[in-house]
């Protein structure tokens, strides 16, 4: 008998720890990893971008606000693998050469390697259904980002105070959607 209640409680236990909603990284870590990301945003702010460049650039590359709504409505483990994907374009998105930007080399260092940290952490939370197949539109998304932005306005400060506004947006909607499983907790 002593043993059937050791091997449940052990059973839960393991479960319980296996699970995407009691993952500890997540408790604990990712509001302060959030909030630090936030905060080297706002540091790199840039104010001498051209509204005209800010237009065309909207209607190129619009924000993927549907693809946050189908995750938002998706289980768990789709949010976070969602969020991961996210995470992980932007900090090959922050790769490229932002050396015409005004940011501190050690700001942008501290930055991809926070949001490299953060996705590495929920990755962690996402158990045995981490190797879905990424989200192809969102990829894309952030393709069109680096072609349509960066590479046709050369790099320029303007660009990367452009990519730097959609990433501080994405940021905010991520931690939404990673939120959004902690209150269920």
């Amino acid at each position: 008998m002593l043993n059937r209640i050791l091997f449940v409680c052990l059973f839960l236990a393991l479960y319980s720890a296996g699970s995407s909603l009691s993952c500890r990284w997540m408790d604990h870590k990712f509001r302060q990893y959030s909030e630090n990301s936030l905060d080297l945003l706002d540091t790199m702010v840039n104010n001498s971008t051209n509204s005209t460049e800010d237009a065309e650039v909207e209607d190129t590359v619009a924000f993927p606000n549907d693809l946050y709504s189908q995750a938002s409505k998706a289980s768990a483990e789709d949010k976070l693998g969602f969020t991961v994907q996210v995470l992980e374009e932007m900090a090959v998105l922050f790769e490229e050469d932002h050396s015409a930007a005004s940011w501190e080399e050690s700001t942008v260092k501290d930055f991809v390697n926070i949001v490299t940290q953060q996705a590495d952490g929920l990755h962690s939370c996402t158990g045995s259904h981490s190797h879905k197949k990424k989200n192809k539109k969102l990829h894309m998304y952030f393709k069109r980002l680096s072609g349509h932005v960066l590479e046709r306005m050369g790099h320029s400060a303007e660009s990367w105070e452009l990519i730097r506004k959609k990433i501080k947006t994405h940021l905010m909607r991520a931690h939404q959607l990673v939120s959004s499983l902690l209150t269920t907790n």
